[in-house]
């Protein structure tokens, strides 16, 4: 594929699947290169596979199916970005607005009546963020801050617009619509027009404080509503949250998870008979350390909390935890495991059901009336609608098959034994023709992410420009139990660095295409760490490209939105210890032209980690430039502006094209 092929790049969303479990809704959505935007809307699919588009917004997305199965909610973002709720007669019609939240909607659910909706969404603080009309952010009063955290990587500051729990009364899609109050020869200048004169109900806010609340899920009986929050004095120090219920009557929240079992919860959802499910990390004592962590299922009733899967087994980190619900016996997993995100059922004594297999990720499912849905990554496809069926799961559709028309390349699967004796398990993609071909070393972000099987468009555009791609999931990473990915706890640079060099050497002596010579390395966020540290240490390469890179350990902490506790559980609180582990330290050692890739509004690796990484390689004699792109955060190579995701592919192409010419 090519750059500019990225438009082929078809997400789906989690599948809404209909009670009768005979359709599902979705979202498809893709990157637009004429609108600069992720653009989609919602589709409708039968389990024939039969498709048909729904709705015709900009962006639609996240589609429920009312608990009866007649209406359909949905997000709808308008041209300013801040999605809504909207209510669409399952049908067809035209969908009516339910929800009018100043800063835009961020989850919501139905009740179990499907009288109601709840939802979360920022409140402003009076005089920020457009709340007085003409007053610009420039103009805003300073912010005072107490807090560790105040912001937030493709968000900003926090604190003053706290996420919390509101309620509203679901409009009927088929009522009268409203009109516009027209002017009246008495209207004095004094006037106002109802907010919510245009029928959008007005919403009832049930939380308050300076916290925020995450996910909602109503109750069986429908007056209360479960959110994830923290409510204790430490929030500010560790990472461990808590659920609560809040009563629609809008009394104080009630805890029905607490501190004391030190988690990170990550979402929560309530079966029909009231027993809330969560997926979950233990924090350990300090409820800080969060390094290569894996998830487990939860289940609490009557004031219990039980753990039903262990999280050395299993790891469900990416478990859409929205449908866990669905069910009062068993319920729908994601486990992660050598790159792969497989299907899996679990029941209330902690039995497991595998439901899929092979060379797929799944990203999100659902079920209805025992059939089970899903929305699925494979090599050959970004996205896809799949059902359980005949023991495995089979697609429906085949959104990917514009992308394979481009032309996709499928890479060979290597595990390479390294110098310790230790397996990494990886990938190696080979341009079409008979070599000698320059390779690229590409080492993922994280670091405890993994390299998947889905369609990856870094590796399928450079494959396809003429350069080999090598890429594992070396110690540290996930997808293979917590003890390889806690292995560079407070030893980053070590055996992560073994790991990529002893498979790229694999890799050149399992494909003699591949030119031993002629080899770049290169990587975004905690990729970037490990190309600048390699390339501080090792001189065979002929180029590099550091994106995004977590470079100064010591001035991540003040600048980075979790500068206050990762750098602390990575590499260690002891200056000593975190130079020893600091590309920053070390990088008077480089030798190996290099491009500085960033992004302006990037809080997770603050723009300073780059220009003072890029000013350092320049003071030393180093051939170094610097790339930066306005109006981008730390998400740019996965859902930045098209345009920009292009002309990001055409620098780093150019540069290899420069320093590593192919043929």
């Amino acid at each position: 594929m090519k750059a500019s092929d990225i438009e082929h790049l078809v997400a789906v969303s989690r599948p809404a699947v209909h009670p009768d479990g005979d359709r599902a809704v979705v979202a498809v959505s893709h990157p637009s290169l004429r609108a600069n935007r992720n653009v989609g809307q919602l589709w409708q699919v039968d389990a024939d596979g039969s498709a048909r588009r729904s709705t015709r917004g900009v962006a639609d997305g996240a589609p429920a199916y009312s608990p009866d199965g007649t209406r359909i909610a949905f997000l709808r973002a308008s041209g300013d970005d801040k999605a809504q709720v909207f209510v669409l007669d399952a049908r067809g019609g035209e969908p009516v607005q339910a929800t009018d939240a100043e800063l835009g909607v961020g989850e919501f659910a139905w009740s179990p009546d499907g009288s109601r909706i709840a939802f979360t969404a920022r409140v402003p603080e009076p005089g920020r963020y457009g709340s007085v009309k003409g007053l610009e952010a420039t103009a805003e009063s300073p912010r005072h801050i107490t807090t560790y955290r105040y912001h937030a990587n493709g968000l900003g500051y926090t604190n003053d617009r706290r996420s919390h729990v509101f309620v509203v009364d679901v409009p009927d899609p088929h009522d009268e619509p409203a009109y516009e109050r027209a002017p009246a020869p008495a209207d004095g200048d004094d006037t106002k027009k109802d907010r919510h004169g245009l029928g959008v109900a007005a919403a009832t806010r049930l939380t308050v404080g300076d916290r925020d609340f995450h996910g909602v899920a109503f109750t069986p009986e429908g007056t209360t509503i479960v959110t994830v929050t923290a409510l204790h004095e430490e929030r500010d120090v560790d990472l461990v949250n808590q659920i609560v219920s809040v009563p629609i009557t809008k009394s104080d929240p009630v805890v029905v998870v607490g501190t004391e079992h030190r988690l990170e919860i990550d979402g929560a959802a309530v079966t029909p008979n009231g027993t809330v499910v969560f997926v979950a990390a233990e924090l350990g004592p300090t409820g800080r350390d969060f390094v290569a962590r894996d998830s487990a299922l939860y289940v609490a009733s009557g004031g219990g909390v039980r753990r039903l899967t262990d999280p050395q087994a299993l790891d469900l980190s990416e478990t859409d935890s929205t449908t866990l619900g669905r069910s009062d016996e068993s319920f729908l997993v994601q486990v992660r495991s050598r790159g792969t995100r497989q299907l899996a059922r679990v029941t209330l004594d902690g039995a497991v059901e595998r439901l899929s297999d092979g060379a797929v990720e799944v990203n999100s499912a659902d079920e209805g009336a025992g059939v089970v849905w899903a929305s699925i990554s494979t090599p050959t496809s970004f996205g896809e609608v799949a059902v359980v069926r005949d023991g495995g799961l089979r697609a429906l559709t085949e959104l990917g098959k514009a992308l394979q028309d481009k032309g996709i390349m499928r890479p060979d699967e290597h595990v390479a034994k390294g110098r310790d004796g230790t397996d990494t398990h990886g990938w190696v993609y080979t341009p079409a023709g008979g070599g000698p071909h320059p390779v690229l070393l590409s080492i993922h972000g994280g670091p405890y992410a993994q390299y998947g099987v889905h369609v990856f468009d870094e590796a399928q555009v450079y494959v396809d420009a003429g350069y080999a791609v090598v890429m594992c999931n070396p110690r540290g990473s996930a997808g293979y139990g917590q003890e390889h990915g806690r292995a560079i706890k407070e030893r980053m640079g070590t055996s992560d660095l073994d790991d990529v060099l002893d498979f790229l050497d694999h890799a050149l002596g399992e494909h003699p295409t591949l030119d031993p010579n002629r080899v770049g390395v290169m990587g975004g966020s905690y990729g970037g760490y490990l190309t600048a540290w390699t390339i501080a240490h090792e001189h065979r390469f002929t180029a590099a490209v550091v994106e995004r890179g977590f470079l100064d350990p010591l001035s991540f902490v003040g600048t980075s939105d979790i500068g206050d506790f990762f750098g602390d559980e990575y590499v260690g609180t002891d200056v000593a210890q975190i130079v020893r582990q600091s590309p920053m330290a070390v990088v008077d050692q480089v030798r190996t032209p290099t491009l500085v890739m960033h992004s302006e509004q990037d809080y997770r690796c603050p723009l300073e980690q780059a220009t003072r990484y890029y000013a350092a390689l320049k003071r030393n004699g180093v051939e170094a430039e610097l790339l930066i792109f306005p109006g981008e955060n730390h998400e740019l190579s996965r859902s930045g502006q098209p345009r920009h995701r292009m002309e990001r592919f055409g620098a780093i192409l150019d540069w290899w094209g420069r320093k590593l010419p192919v043929g």
